[in-house]
């Protein structure tokens, strides 16, 4: 018999566990609150890069893997781990199938009623990732002190209290070079898909949720764990929406939505859609 879920797919990237920007606990509330019946991991859930250096293994990070498994468990849900430029030591391992319900692997096609989605994590079009890893490296080490000065600035925020301000996608969005890349990636990846015979790209990487068509091919990131959030969920009818993480759950909120000859819908306290106002 098969097991009710809420979604029919859950696509989570950019987790970062190890580090201390990633919002482990969140992603694994949100886990805890969802169901689904396939779980995509796409990429960089954990930060070998930082880990190498200076991260931390936690106890809430093993407690995000935890609750995958207690999904695999309760719901029988697959999970697909996709590796990504930070995990890239899953390169030694991969492809690799434990039991029926898990397996880790470079990329997916996803079938989504009689669409296909290519799933990747995205950085193969990321040529400094690629040839110039010493440079990424050092990109990496800017980010994670933009979001060490993100922590302090947010602490004062919540004192005066004023909501939660993401410093560096700011940064990131007034930066026309930025803005640029952004755009450049999102067609890139769009050309992937229509090479594959696929109807749309799946994507994380560039830690910017999104649900856009370019071409008659959709484009869909699912953002990331460390300043967005957030995740793409597909109901049981095949539509995609973004949630993104609230401290209620029950209030989780929707965005960005592409819901195919339907009407915008959002989730309410008991995932039921219903229509937005």
């Amino acid at each position: 018999m098969q097991v009710s879920t809420q979604f029919r797919t859950i696509v989570l990237s950019d987790i970062h566990l190890g580090t201390a920007g990633s919002k482990a606990k969140e992603a694994t509330e949100f886990l805890r609150n969802y169901s689904c019946q396939k779980l995509i991991l796409n990429g960089d859930i954990v930060d070998g890069w930082q880990l190498k250096q200076y991260g931390t293994w936690k106890k809430k990070h093993t407690a995000f893997f935890k609750t995958v498994l207690k999904q695999i468990v309760h719901y029988n849900t697959k999970v697909v781990y996709l590796r990504g430029n930070h995990d890239d030591f899953l390169d030694q391992i991969m492809p690799l199938k434990v039991g029926r319900n898990f397996s880790i692997r470079k990329d997916y096609t996803l079938i989504s009623g009689p669409k296909k989605y290519y799933v990747t994590h995205g950085d193969v079009f990321d040529s400094i990732t690629s040839h110039m890893k010493w440079l990424a490296y050092l990109g990496d080490l800017g980010y994670t002190f933009l979001l060490w000065v993100n922590k302090f600035y947010n602490n004062y925020r919540n004192w005066r209290g004023l909501p939660y301000y993401s410093l560096s996608q700011q940064i990131k969005s007034r930066i026309k070079h930025a803005v640029n890349y952004i755009s450049d990636y999102e067609q890139k990846l769009t050309e992937l898909a229509r090479a594959r015979n696929c109807d749309g790209i799946i994507c994380g990487h560039i830690h910017q949720p999104a649900i856009r068509e370019f071409d008659g091919i959709m484009y869909m990131n699912s953002g990331d764990w460390v300043e967005s959030l957030s995740a793409l969920v597909e109901d049981h009818d095949g539509n995609w929406s973004l949630l993104y993480y609230t401290s209620d759950l029950g209030q989780d909120k929707e965005a960005d939505s592409y819901l195919q000859g339907t009407d915008n819908k959002s989730f309410n306290k008991n995932n039921v859609a219903v229509p937005s106002t």
